[in-house]
């Protein structure tokens, strides 16, 4: 019985409209009068920490922790006015799931796994009214590699919960191959949803223990629950764990 379910945000609770990308050209721009680069960036699945690293490292910006400061400080001010203007919007199926996980006889602890900041994501998710739904999480503030960060989040999850989990009663659900990596690198079950940038055929060649289109009528049952082998059609299970 799974008992911890750490979430991604991006592409897999929600779509933003880019509004993450456009505050960060925004802030490059105004902050650091660099315009050019940002297209060279791969946002998906990536901590927003090593994203301005990487920026940083185009332009010959010394990445000390003032310079970090004076990015996200302006940062999170943006992402907010570029949310308001977005088209953006819950993806498919996930208040559903939520709402299915709540409801389980014995209810796992719901968290994040992201490569956001938490004031990012607290930003981003209060946006879309899902921000309480999660009682735990970890996030770039507390490590720049997302592997580290999966390790951290399933170690806050352990403490909540009082109790040693085994590595197959956590769940990461996440959009891209970088959160199928960070699930293997603890040990969890991994359920990939294509809502994201990457496809389903691309995900599936990652192997996560399960992939779907959308999370919209997959029962929790199917993943979590003891009897998690026996899947629906629109499940593909792709390992033997």
């Amino acid at each position: 019985m799974v008992r911890l379910v750490l979430f991604d945000i991006d592409g897999t609770l929600i779509r933003t409209g880019g509004a993450g990308m456009k505050a960060f050209a925004k802030v490059f721009e105004t902050e650091f009068h660099a315009v050019d680069g940002l297209e060279r960036l791969k946002f998906a699945g990536r901590t927003d920490v090593s994203l301005v690293r990487e920026f940083f490292s185009l332009h010959k910006i010394v990445p000390t922790p003032e310079n970090f400061q004076r990015f996200f400080d302006p940062y999170v001010f943006w992402l907010e006015q570029f949310l308001d203007q977005s088209d953006g919007g819950i993806c498919p199926g996930v208040e559903e799931f939520l709402d299915e996980l709540d409801s389980l006889p014995q209810p796992p602890l719901v968290g994040l796994l992201t490569g956001n900041i938490r004031l990012g994501a607290e930003i981003k998710l209060r946006h879309f009214r899902l921000w309480s739904r999660f009682a735990t999480g970890a996030f770039a503030d507390d490590h720049e590699d997302r592997d580290q960060i999966a390790s951290i989040a399933r170690d806050r999850g352990t403490r909540l919960l009082k109790e040693d989990l085994r590595p197959d009663q956590v769940l990461v659900v996440g959009d891209t191959p970088f959160d199928i990596r960070c699930g293997r690198a603890i040990g969890a079950r991994i359920l990939a949803v294509a809502t994201g940038g990457c496809s389903f055929e691309e995900l599936r060649q990652h192997q996560p223990d399960w992939i779907v289109e959308t999370l919209a009528g997959l029962s929790t049952g199917e993943v979590v629950g003891k009897g998690a082998g026996t899947l629906r059609r629109q499940v593909l299970k792709t390992s033997k764990r």
